[in-house]
């Protein structure tokens, strides 16, 4: 038969001591399970065939991990007599505890030491339902009516009728099956009371455990797990950890997981390079041989089953671990070739002269990827520099500082190469990782060059024309060509000097003088050319500088030029002192004298030396009437031999105050003006006039333009000349046959922006889209005119596009030609005579005399 057992049989082990702490294990989890006080229950409905069935109950000492164990074996029960009515098994009755009486008579509470066993139910029970689980009942049924109830949880509590009781007989029921992972425990609290609702029993908790069923697989927290390990690892290494949770209960076998890896992909050099902790869930190596340039990621395959990993009972799920060998710099860059080659011309910089090429198996862009060189040998000037090119990782040779081929022709150069990081432990650098570079030097033409630049001479000044002062040479750095160099002038701003174009020899083609303007702190700069023939021809610059000494060839002037005085020796004087080019010892200490004649410069003025640059100029005689004097005065410098000189000093004579100040300034400046000022005011007076005249140039100009633009006026579009008056009606329809749109402005006349403000045509057509005015049908009923009219003046009205003036308005254009003939060969005797014109009374005033006329009748 099939039967379900809550709880058949109760183990027990005895031992010594009674203190061992035991747990039980069946040999059949999946058919039996034991509890912790041994109480062995079926976990799940099978068939018991008539034949005994034996399983194996396991007890171990958690503290000394000892074990044991008991065969059990169960049996069909025979069927009793009545058993049929009874059911198949028999209910477990629950009698709500005794309370014993008082000595007058009453209930006394009792101790709440007394607890009922918990009630074990299994998960996902396959019923029949409502299952009876329990009978509840009280000996007081006896003699009173009860009612039975329970509360709680699951019963009168959501989750609310899962539990249920039959308030008679006190039969507790499931009515469906549990789910452990929802609710594992439920705490229900059994009533019972007389028909009365008067409680005759204290209320017993009742305790059901929702025994676990291995109904949830295992489930990884990610589907995909990433790790990484670096090549090379030893074994033992960790890479990651993957992680499965099970919903059953994890006390129990249904929720206790093992991990073991199903595959490893690809399996080289080892099909179990890896290695998983069956508890953890922890992948570390176990082979050596992590190579990633020649296998960079593996993917495994993990499995996670419950039940301790059981095969034939546990549920299985996988995920997949993806490793990525991470790389290392355990392979050094290595040249492609032992020697490379270049070439470079003399005397350039930042050229490029060789591309040195390596390999590096490690991952490229990456520090163990990345190249670095250096020069380790053949360039011990440091002329040249090795920099890296970031997308190909070539190395590349450049000259940094400029050689000369007449010193070095060939440069061979060892060069090794290096990654930015060091190579892993262990590993060398191989002789592939080192190199020569020969390098070619160009011999080019290069400029000539004067030796010394520049070229300093001492020579004194007034050295005549035709004097040979030096040779001025340039020498060819290219010993190695054959080339000629000639010499021209560059600048010489006196044009004192010439070069001769073969040997370089200067000589002089006027004379020196020191006092030029051109020559400053004594030394006159000139610049020459040196040039050779080569291809293509280059050439060299020199500067000679001549540094002057100074002859007495200046004569000392008087300084200042012009002074005032008072007509009287008091209360002042002039203090005036020398001018002289020439410089120390041709100039100071100066002499100062008056000459002999004439004979008043004497008698006039006196003059008294300070000291060797200054003297006093004095009035000698007591007053001298206001005007302009020119003295004379002779000066004598202290050269070798002395240089004398008379220059005149103008002094202005004037009337002063007590304080030396002149008062009669507008008596003498007419006669004291001097040359510079006539020259200043008669240029700002020539200045004057040439702006008047440009002035009025400007408006002569401006009014021929003006008049030119008013003949420009096309005299058809002046407003005055082009109003026509028509008073002809002319003939019939059949004269009518003209352009309407010869009536407006052509097209061709020149836009508004061209034409002077203020002229504008009054029959202008404007220039915008033409409004949508209402088209007559072609034979319209005549009462419709008036109302073709209205609408086309209203839509001219509101048109937003007409212009601010009056224009052309055509409403409609009946085209050439008529139907109804000539209206000159109208008579009254035709038969339109009979037509009934009475309409025209409706279309208003402006008709009533048509109306009049032909709406009257035989009148």
């Amino acid at each position: 038969g099939s039967v379900t057992c809550a709880s058949s049989v109760t183990v027990k082990f005895s031992s010594c001591d009674g203190k061992r702490k035991v747990q039980y294990e069946s040999s059949e989890p999946a058919d039996f399970k034991v509890d912790e006080d041994g109480v062995v229950y079926a976990v799940r409905s099978f068939p018991l065939s008539s034949e005994r069935a034996r399983f194996l109950v396991y007890a171990q000492d958690q503290e000394t991990q000892e074990k044991w164990q008991v065969a059990v074996s169960l049996s069909l029960q025979p069927a009793a007599p009545g058993a049929a009515a009874q059911g198949l098994q028999e209910i477990e009755e629950i009698l709500f505890p005794r309370l014993p009486a008082r000595s007058d008579g009453r209930l006394q509470r009792q101790k709440r030491d007394w607890v009922i066993p918990p009630i074990n139910l299994p998960e996902n029970s396959r019923g029949p339902f409502p299952q009876e689980l329990v009978r509840i009942r009280s000996d007081r049924d006896k003699n009173l009516s009860l009612r039975y109830s329970v509360t709680g949880p699951g019963a009168d509590q959501p989750p609310t009728g899962i539990f249920i009781i039959n308030p008679i007989s006190g039969q507790l029921s499931v009515t469906k099956p549990l789910d452990r992972e929802q609710i594992a425990r439920f705490h229900l609290r059994a009533h019972a009371v007389d028909i009365n609702g008067n409680q005759v029993e204290n209320p017993i908790d009742i305790v059901i455990n929702v025994i676990d069923m291995n109904d949830n697989r295992p489930e990884f927290l990610h589907q995909v797990w990433n790790g990484t390990v670096p090549e090379g690892s030893k074994p033992g290494t960790y890479v990651m950890t993957v992680t499965a949770i099970d919903a059953d209960d994890p006390n129990t076998q249904n929720g206790m997981l093992r991990y073991r890896i199903l595959s490893q992909a690809p399996s080289t050099p080892s099909p179990n390079m890896f290695t998983i902790n069956n508890e953890t869930g922890d992948i570390i190596t176990v082979a050596a041989g992590l190579d990633r340039e020649k296998v960079h990621q593996y993917t495994l395959i993990i499995q996670a089953t419950d039940t301790e990993g059981s095969p034939t009972y546990g549920l299985s799920n996988t995920a997949t671990a993806v490793i990525t060998v991470t790389d290392v710099n355990d392979n050094p860059p290595e040249f492609t070739a032992m020697s490379f080659y270049g070439e470079v011309p003399e005397n350039r910089v930042d050229v490029i002269v060789a591309n040195l090429t390596v390999t590096d198996k490690d991952q490229p862009h990456t520090p163990s990827w990345n190249a670095m060189y250096r020069i380790s040998g053949g360039d011990p000037t440091g002329r040249f520099a090795i920099q890296t090119d970031p997308n190909s990782n070539d190395g590349l040779v450049t000259v940094v500082k400029p050689i000369d081929f007449e010193t070095n022709r060939m440069f061979v150069l060892t060069v090794a190469a290096e990654n930015q990081v060091p190579l892993a432990k262990g590993i060398q650098h191989p002789p592939q990782s080192t190199a020569t570079v020969s390098v070619t030097v160009i011999d080019v033409n290069e400029n000539p060059y004067f030796v010394p630049n520049p070229k300093i001479i001492r020579q004194e000044e007034g050295l005549h024309a035709g004097t040979m002062l030096t040779t001025f040479t340039a020498q060819d750095p290219d010993r190695y060509m054959q080339q000629s160099i000639r010499y021209t002038k560059l600048s010489d701003p006196a044009n004192w000097l010439r070069i001769d174009p073969v040997n370089g020899q200067i000589t002089t083609i006027a004379v020196l003088d020191r006092e030029s303007p051109h020559v400053k702190n004594n030394i006159y700069n000139a610049t020459f050319l040196a040039s050779d023939n080569g291809i293509p021809p280059m050439s060299g610059t020199g500067t000679l500088q001549i540094y002057l000494l100074d002859i007495n060839d200046n004569a000392p002037q008087v300084l200042p030029q012009e002074a005032e005085t008072c007509e009287t020796p008091a209360p002042n004087a002039i203090n005036i002192t020398a001018l002289d080019y020439d410089i120390d010892p041709n100039a100071g200490p100066f002499a100062f004298d008056l000459p002999l004649s004439p004979t008043n410069i004497k008698r006039n003025w006196t003059i008294t030396r300070l000291n060797g640059d200054f003297a006093q100029l004095n009035l000698k005689i007591k007053f001298l009437e206001a005007g302009i004097y020119d003295v004379p005065i002779i000066i004598t410098d202290s050269g070798n031999p002395p240089k004398s000189n008379s220059s005149v000093l103008r002094v202005k004579v004037c009337q002063c105050d007590s304080n030396g100040d002149c008062t009669d300034v507008d008596r003498i400046v007419g006669a004291g003006l001097g040359t510079g000022a006539i020259v200043a005011i008669l240029l700002c007076i020539i200045i004057l006039l040439i702006l008047v005249l440009m002035f009025v140039v400007w408006m002569k100009r401006r009014d021929k333009e003006r008049q030119a633009k008013q003949l420009l006026i096309d005299p058809e579009d002046d407003v005055r000349d082009n109003i026509l008056k028509y008073d002809e009606e002319g003939g019939g329809e059949e004269d009518q046959d003209y352009d309407l749109s010869q009536l407006q402005q052509p097209d061709t006349v020149e836009p508004d922006a061209t034409k002077p403000v203020g002229i504008r045509r009054l029959d202008e057509r404007p220039i915008h889209a033409e409004p949508q005015y209402p088209v007559r049908s072609a034979a319209p009923h005549p009462g419709d005119i008036g109302d073709f009219i209205n609408e086309g003046l209203k839509a001219a009205d509101n048109d937003p596009t007409a212009p601010p003036y009056d224009s052309l308005l055509v409403f409609d254009y009946e085209g050439s030609g008529s139907t109804a003939g000539s209206l000159s060969s109208l008579n009254s005797s035709s038969s339109g005579g009979e037509q009934d014109y009475d309409y025209l009374n409706d279309w208003g005033p402006r008709f009533k005399k048509l109306a009049d006329m032909y709406g009257g009748g035989d009148d």
